[in-house]
């Protein structure tokens, strides 16, 4: 019962973490067509010299400007292994002894001299778009947003692509009553670029795929009910085979009769058209 125990505990935590891992990647998972071309944006996957993506290795990114001091995470929310946010009033993102570890983005302001700190962002309400629709290739910008009972407030950081560096995050900008935008250039926030083939059939494809299902199921289930309840054996299993073996000579004999119908009435016309002369 101990072994057993202990087992699907840690079944739990390995289920627990796979979850974790699962959400965010789909937190952080965008995509656009654009000119045939599949722009696919992983900001969690791991690429070459960033295994965790866009994430900050430290547990969090952290930006300044005059008296307001901006952390935020993407992706996930925010760890402090060091150099945690000393601010009040932070008992929705943590509570006083934790804060900054139970959202994705905190702001503190100072106000009569004291650090006071808001919660703007989590990692449920992630929300992502490109930043240039023109070039879908220069980056995204990652939204989070919290809605407080007070206000609702949100973060919006452009991920820059640049392959070859990473840098920021720079020029905190205050772009509403609680809304704040930061800039960040990293290798994550370029897409990997897929090429697609045309726009497909639309609603004739679908449709004529349909037709041939149904075709296709009706002689199946023809041939096996012939097969097994008839004792039907070879070419013959086949349902309604002498209309389908006569279906060429019936289509050539249908164009024939609509082809001469239609040089019939065209000569008919031609020959009425003209009346007789005498001389």
């Amino acid at each position: 019962m101990v072994i057993g125990g202990g087992f699907m505990k840690w079944v739990l935590v390995i289920v627990a973490i796979l979850d974790r891992v699962n959400s965010v990647s789909a937190n952080c998972h965008f995509s656009v067509i654009d000119d045939n071309k599949l722009y696919d944006y992983s900001l969690g996957s791991p690429i070459p010299l960033f295994p965790h993506g866009v994430q900050s290795e430290d547990g969090f990114y952290k930006v300044a400007a005059n008296e307001t001091v901006l952390w935020f995470q993407l992706c996930d929310g925010m760890i402090f292994n060091h150099d945690p946010p000393r601010c009040v009033d932070c008992w929705d993102c943590g509570g006083p002894s934790r804060c900054g570890m139970g959202c994705s983005a905190l702001v503190a302001n100072n106000i009569g001299g004291y650090d006071v700190c808001t919660t703007i962002g989590h990692a449920s309400s992630i929300d992502i778009n490109i930043i240039d629709k023109k070039n879908p290739n220069s980056g995204v910008i990652v939204k989070m947003s919290n809605s407080g009972l007070k206000r609702n407030c949100s973060l919006s950081v452009s991920v820059i692509c640049d392959p070859k560096r990473v840098q920021g995050p720079h020029s905190l900008e205050k772009t509403g009553k609680c809304d704040y935008a930061t800039v960040l250039t990293h290798p994550s926030g370029c897409a990997k670029v897929v090429h697609v083939h045309g726009h497909g059939w639309g609603w004739f494809g679908t449709l004529g795929t349909i037709v041939l299902c149904l075709f296709g199921a009706y002689l199946l289930a023809g041939a096996v009910y012939r097969y097994f309840s008839l004792g039907v054996r070879g070419i013959h299993v086949i349902p309604n085979l002498d209309f389908w073996t006569s279906l060429p000579q019936r289509t050539q004999s249908l164009f024939a009769s609509l082809l001469h119908k239609f040089t019939g009435s065209s000569s008919q016309g031609h020959q009425s058209s003209y009346s007789p002369v005498n001389f």
